[in-house]
């Protein structure tokens, strides 16, 4: 008697759940019932009546049909920025000097205190909205004739992430008032002086493991301005072109040097006229790896890409220098290969 109730209540579980989600069950799966929906005419409204206008609501797409064969994997998206540099280094161009690590401003800015506080150095102005902090007049090697200054200047680097910091040095004679109001030059007055606090800023950061750890960041350092200072934008004629926020002969060098990172064969180069020629094709994708639009059409190994000829010229505006890349040959819209050129060199910028 158990066994038949317990067979006959299993057997009404099942009918019942084939009533209520079978195919012809109360909550079927209608997840596919879109796919066998008719197409009936357009509602009309008789013409001695007035109504809004009636629109195609759910616009049904035509199909589109490649015969390319399937990928096995979804392929890895490329990284943004894929010439990262780690580390802490001292950049130098003619007699500038500074220091770049792959930090940001919000984070370096405490360390930077750091490093005066374990000198036992008093900071007169801190100001971390604009990363800019400057030191008591100190003795320097014992010298009792001279006082000295320094003003640090921590800065957005190239790319997100980064950070660039300069010194400035200037002294005076103590046989004269300390000054009330520092009038600070356009470069140190000392490059030995200055290029010493680098060298022992820069040793000082690289030892130190918490550099990169979000937690040691500045809150109010935060609030300096995060936009890197190489951007690609778009001009007022909607081309897009690479933004340097730099001075044009750090801008000359950092192009040169991008360009002859990215494999870039440079034809010739006039810095009084501010261009580069240069012969591109596109950027390179690893030979197993094809692009994705590549791989769902079927190309990427037919061929290697045709080469073409660019002038990549430099114009010069206020605080920013603007990187513009035009075909010197007449061709097919390749406003997509002109955006690749300015990509592989703000990818190298260092």
């Amino acid at each position: 008697m158990f066994k038949f109730l317990l067979l006959s209540s299993l057997a009404m579980a099942l009918s019942a759940c084939n009533y209520l989600a079978g195919e012809n069950g109360m909550f079927r799966d209608r997840a596919g019932d879109y796919l066998e929906a008719p197409i009936v005419a357009a509602m009309t409204i008789p013409d001695e009546l007035d109504s809004y206008t009636l629109d195609q609501l759910y616009v049904i797409p035509t199909q589109l049909e490649v015969t390319a064969e399937p990928f096995d994997g979804v392929p890895m998206p490329k990284p943004i920025e894929t010439r990262g540099r780690e580390g802490v280094v001292i950049q130098n161009l003619g007699d500038r000097r500074w220091i770049v690590l792959d930090a940001t401003p919000g984070q370096v800015w405490p360390l930077v205190r750091d490093y005066w506080s374990q000198l036992q150095v008093v900071l007169d102005y801190e100001n971390p909205g604009n990363g800019v902090m400057e030191t008591s007049w100190l003795e320097v090697d014992s010298n009792l004739d001279t006082r000295h200054k320094y003003r640090m200047t921590i800065e957005p680097g190239l790319h997100s992430g980064y950070s660039e910091i300069y010194a400035l040095h200037v002294e005076t004679p103590r046989s004269e008032p300390a000054p009330l109001i520092t009038t600070w030059p356009e470069t140190s007055t000392s490059l030995d002086k200055e290029r010493q606090i680098l060298d022992t800023l820069s040793q000082y950061l690289a030892d130190r493991n918490d550099v990169y750890q979000s937690s040691s960041a500045s809150l109010l350092a935060g609030s300096i301005e995060a936009e890197r200072k190489a951007n690609i934008v778009e001009n007022e004629a909607g081309a897009q072109v690479l933004e340097l926020r730099v001075d044009y002969r750090r801008a000359w060098v950092l192009v040169r040097s991008a360009l002859e990172s990215a494999d870039i064969n440079i034809l010739d180069s006039d810095r009084d006229l501010s261009i580069f020629n240069v012969r591109f094709s596109g950027i390179q994708e690893d030979e197993d790896e094809p692009g994705f639009i590549g791989r769902i059409f079927g190309g990427g190994n037919d061929g290697e890409a045709q080469e073409r000829d660019f002038s990549v010229r430099l114009l010069e505006e206020d605080t920013t220098v603007t990187v513009v890349a035009e075909l010197l040959e007449a061709a097919d819209d390749l406003a997509p290969l002109i955006e690749e050129l300015l990509q592989a060199i703000n990818n190298n910028l260092t």
